[in-house]
Parts: C-alpha cells; structure tokens; sequence
C-alpha cells in the first residue's frame, strides 16, 4: 500500500511539473518582456516609497497632506494616455515617495520599538509577493480571476467594518478582524492582478505603469497590515515580560 502510495505520489508530482511548466509557456515572449518591465518599475516605485519614507524621518512630512498628494498624482497619472511614458513614469515615481511618507509615521514607529520588525515584515511581504505572483504565472489562465468578485466583497466588508469602528469606537477585537481580513482580502488581491495583468498582456494591453501600479498598491497594503500585526505581536510579548519581571 505504502509502494503504491509512493508510486502515485511520484506521477502526480510529475504531472504537475509538466502542467506548470507547460502552463509557463503559454505566457508568449511579449508577455514575458511586459510582465519583467512591470516588475522592473515596480522595485523602482518600492525604492521611491523608501526614499520617501526617509524624507519623512527626516522632516517629518507624513500626513494627511501626503496621502493626498499621492492620490491626486495616481489619479493625474491614470488620466494620461500610455504613450506619454515618461511623464507617467514619473508621476508614477512621486506618488511613490508620497505613499511613503504617508505610511512614514508607521515605520518610524517600527523603527523606535523594534526595527528587526520592519526588515522582518519586508522580508515577509516580498516572499509572500514571490510566492502568489509566482503561483498565478503558473496557474491555467483564467484560474483565479472569479475570484475578484469574492475579493470585492471582502473590501466592502473592510469599509463596513471601518465605519462601524468610527461610529462606534474602535474596539480591539473589531481593530484585529479589520487587519487580518484586510491581509487576507490583499493577498488574494496579489494572485489576482497578476493573472489579470498576464491576461490583458495576452490581450495586446501592455501598459507597464499601470500594471506596476496595481501591483505596488498590493504591495504596500500587506506590507502595512503585516507590519501592524508584527508591532501588535512585539507589544503584547514585551507587556507580558514586563509583568513577569514586576511578578
């Protein structure tokens, strides 16, 4: 029995091998050139997110008004057409710096409690990125795309829960759900734009800024909900030390 197991076990692993590797070449040479211009601009958006996430140690200019601004450059950017590259490269690059100012106050109070946390948190949303990108890249077309709709409906309930804690005053039970189902909802966000991306490039549309723009919002939204849940986890283990020294 335990032969036959081993023997089933071997075949389906090389079943999957050959499904994904043949999965792999369906995305044309096209695609492939798209998708490494998509993954190029976006370390280049990541790299202006950390400069300006710098300025805003430096000169504290982190806030509401940067938040703003970023919007405002991302909705400037979205309403230019593709062929004006260069511009769109560059609003692309200062909405960036803004996001990271905006996110700035955060990751100086990472920095301030326990800054192996940060590198921890990176770390962890740049494999978790690897990981799911990766996956849907060798993923059949189309595979992961229904799940959009199931994905919409975890942001609504994000918002619901957000109004509710404004209204209603932010509870600590209603603050975790709203960050866990917040990752859990970006995630799933992350397999699905990469599809969606791959399945628009198949489909003749390769504008590379934009789809580097999708994917940095994926990535900066569970880089910050890892991160909380990192601090949360930190604060909670250095209370319980500090008790067990006062004990």
């Amino acid at each position: 029995m335990d032969a036959f197991s081993s023997f089933f076990d071997s075949q389906s692993r090389s079943n999957w091998n050959y499904d994904t590797l043949k999965n792999f070449r369906q995305i044309s040479p096209i695609v492939q050139t798209h998708l490494k211009r998509v993954y190029l601009t976006l370390c280049c958006a990541l790299i202006a997110s950390a400069v300006g996430t710098y300025l805003h140690i430096l000169w504290n200019i982190g806030g509401y008004l940067t938040t703003f601004a970023c919007f405002g450059t991302t909705i400037w950017l979205l309403s230019i057409p593709p062929n004006e590259e260069q511009k769109r490269v560059s609003l692309l690059m200062t909405s960036a710096v803004f996001e990271g100012a905006s996110i700035g106050p955060l990751i100086d109070l990472a920095i301030q409690i326990d800054p192996s946390v940060l590198i921890a948190a990176f770390v962890g949303t740049a494999l978790a990125f690897a990981c799911f990108s990766g996956a849907a890249m060798l993923a059949r077309r189309r595979e992961y795309l229904y799940l959009g709709g199931l994905l919409s409906s975890g942001v609504s309930m994000l918002l619901w829960l957000h109004f509710a804690s404004s209204i209603f005053g932010g509870s600590t039970a209603l603050f975790t759900a709203e960050i866990y189902l917040g990752l859990l909802v970006f995630v799933g966000y992350m397999v699905v734009d990469t599809q969606d991306i791959i399945e628009k490039a198949h489909l003749g549309d390769l504008d590379y800024v934009k789809h580097a723009l999708t994917l940095f919002t994926d990535f900066v939204a569970v880089f910050v909900r890892i991160l909380v849940i990192m601090l949360k986890n930190s604060a909670e283990k250095s209370e319980k030390k500090k008790k067990k020294r006062s004990d």
